[in-house]
């Protein structure tokens, strides 16, 4: 009864707000076009408001579930028109707090203890209110000030409630759209799925705050609180509470002395530090989650909150993002309109040509600009827009990147207008791709790899042995000849002396590097374990190769 009431709901906003305009008539069944076209919204007279604003108002009616997917929606760009992603833009996430004394009984239900015994103070008054959770501040027994966030009650339920309704539309859309097989709107509302269940789990949250801390420890770019694990459950989450001036508070700043510019370049810095050194980036960046430490105001430094959100990518995407923007800053189309086939975002049958010179009419005006007039992240909006004709697939390993470079950048020039992210970027994206393909990334993937290499070489010859055992005994019409068995014998040898030998000399090239800067007498007293494995093993697979020519 109650989501029949609910779908009710949904029902009269969607007849409020004439949302019929955004069905795909002309492409649904006779039967659903007719239903449609009867429907009983058009007894509503249309709102003097464009669709983007209605869009908005309605999901803001709606309540927190569909604020959050707005929000989200906000940033794909490769399925909503511009006028309508800048509407969404707009949410406000400014939802209607709950009782202090609920939030109190949620936090003694998950801590077992009451908050007079928990806390030397506890605020019933809540600091501030949104979607999923409201923040109350208090003070630990040992002095600590911190902040308590606790899950709002029975989100939940509503939750379910309405992912179900959406999963409906989804597929709906995915069924009857012409564009639907390819913007995977079910993909969509399943991303969102995952992130909003993510951010109910306040342990988990508390887990990415700490990886983050681990990763900018005692940096002067940017400062992450600590969790206090003792008082963390899954419905509450107890943090270091911090004081500085919020990134959108530009006026503030100013008067605080602020070096703006160092502020704006310092927030790329960390963008593209999280992305590709880390490849563990905070995607929730939006100005109500960053403040700025003003203590030096010459060299001002970061804090950010809220860490429900984070986002990933697989060293492959970094490889092929870095190629991707370099050949950019280098006007280097045809490499672009080739990255983007390689690495699979385009169809492979796409014709190169084709695509590079539709690539170049969208870059060549944009670079005709001044590099501090071109907006980086709707630049790529433009690329993603163009491949979209070209049959480009939804990439959602880069949709929180996305969003998370438009919020970066937005911030950036609202506080230094003139920043030029461009060549803030690319030295960064330059020192990454050395270290990557040069001697240092070398090194650190035969770290990773060779132990296990040297693991599994005493298997090879087993594992080869009991092949051909199986190609002898596979039956009489499959039995390969003498001949055969001996050519793959020989192909076997052959690959395990290059195997030895390619070791072998990897491991000489990186002994050879660490000693470059040091003579032999430091060497040996400061060379790592590993590098003198890597000797030893050289010599053994020497030995091993001299003996199988």
């Amino acid at each position: 009864m109650t989501r029949l009431q609910r779908l009710f709901r949904i029902a009269w906003v969607f007849c409020r707000y004439r949302l019929d305009i955004f069905l795909p008539l002309a492409e649904l069944p006779v039967p659903l076009k007719l239903f449609f076209l009867l429907a009983p919204w058009h007894l509503f007279p249309q709102p003097k408001l464009d669709r983007g604003d209605r869009l908005r108002l309605a999901f803001e009616e709606l309540g927190p579930v569909f604020v959050k997917f707005g929000q989200i929606l906000s940033t794909r760009r490769d399925l909503l028109p511009d006028d309508m992603a800048l509407s969404l833009k707009n949410l406000q996430d400014r939802v209607p707090p709950f009782p202090g004394e609920v939030a109190q009984g949620i936090i003694e239900k998950s801590l077992g203890a009451p908050v007079a015994e928990l806390f030397a103070e506890f605020s019933k008054e809540p600091m501030a209110s949104a979607s999923v959770a409201q923040v109350h501040a208090a003070t630990l027994r040992d002095g600590r000030e911190v902040v308590v966030k606790v899950i709002r009650p029975d989100i939940e339920r509503v939750i379910r409630q309405d992912l179900a309704l959406l999963y409906m539309m989804a597929g709906l859309l995915e069924r009857y759209w012409s564009e639907g097989r390819r913007l995977h709107p079910v993909e969509v509302v399943a991303d969102y799925d995952s992130t909003i269940h993510d951010e109910l789990d306040q342990q988990r949250e508390a887990a990415n705050a700490s990886q983050l801390r681990r990763n900018f420890e005692n940096s002067s770019l940017i400062y992450i609180p600590s969790i206090d694990w003792d008082y963390t459950r899954k419905s509450v989450l107890v943090m270091e509470r911090i004081h500085g001036i919020p990134i959108a508070d530009v006026a503030a700043l100013r008067e605080a002395g602020v070096d703006l510019k160092v502020l704006a370049e310092k927030g790329v810095e960390i963008f593209f530090t999280q992305v590709f050194r880390d490849s563990f980036f905070h995607a929730d960046m939006h100005p109500g989650n960053i403040f700025v430490d003003v203590s030096n105001p010459a060299d001002p430094r970061y804090i950010a909150v809220d860490f429900g959100i984070v986002g990933t990518l697989a060293p492959d995407d970094q490889s092929y993002l870095a190629r991707n923007l370099l050949a950019f800053f280098r006007r280097d189309y045809r490499q672009v309109a080739e990255l983007h086939i390689q690495s699979g975002w385009v169809p492979p049958d796409t014709r190169v040509n084709e695509f590079e010179a539709a690539i170049r009419t969208v870059c060549e005006p944009i670079f005709e600009k001044p590099l501090k007039d071109i907006s980086f992240g709707h630049f790529l909006l433009r690329l993603f827009q163009t491949a979209r004709r070209f049959n480009m697939e939804v990439q959602p390993q880069l949709v929180l990147l996305q969003k998370t470079l438009l919020n970066v950048e937005g911030l950036g020039r609202q506080l230094y207008p003139d920043l030029d992210l461009w060549s803030t970027a690319q030295p960064f994206l330059e020192t990454w791709m050395r270290k990557r393909i040069g001697p240092s990334g070398l090194i650190k993937s035969l770290q990773s790899h060779l132990p296990a290499w040297l693991e599994q070489s005493p298997e090879m010859p087993q594992l080869v042995h009991d092949a051909l055992v199986q190609l002898r005994n596979s039956g009489s019409n499959d039995q390969p000849s003498r001949a055969t068995l001996e050519l793959i014998r020989e192909n076997r040898a052959r690959a395990d002396r290059r195997w030895r030998r390619g070791l072998a000399a990897a491991a000489l090239v990186t002994v050879a590097w660490l000693s470059i800067d040091h003579d032999l007498a430091t060497l040996a007293q400061t060379m790592p374990a590993h590098g003198w494995a890597l000797l030893a093993a050289a010599a053994w697979l020497i030995a091993g190769s001299s003996r199988n020519n």
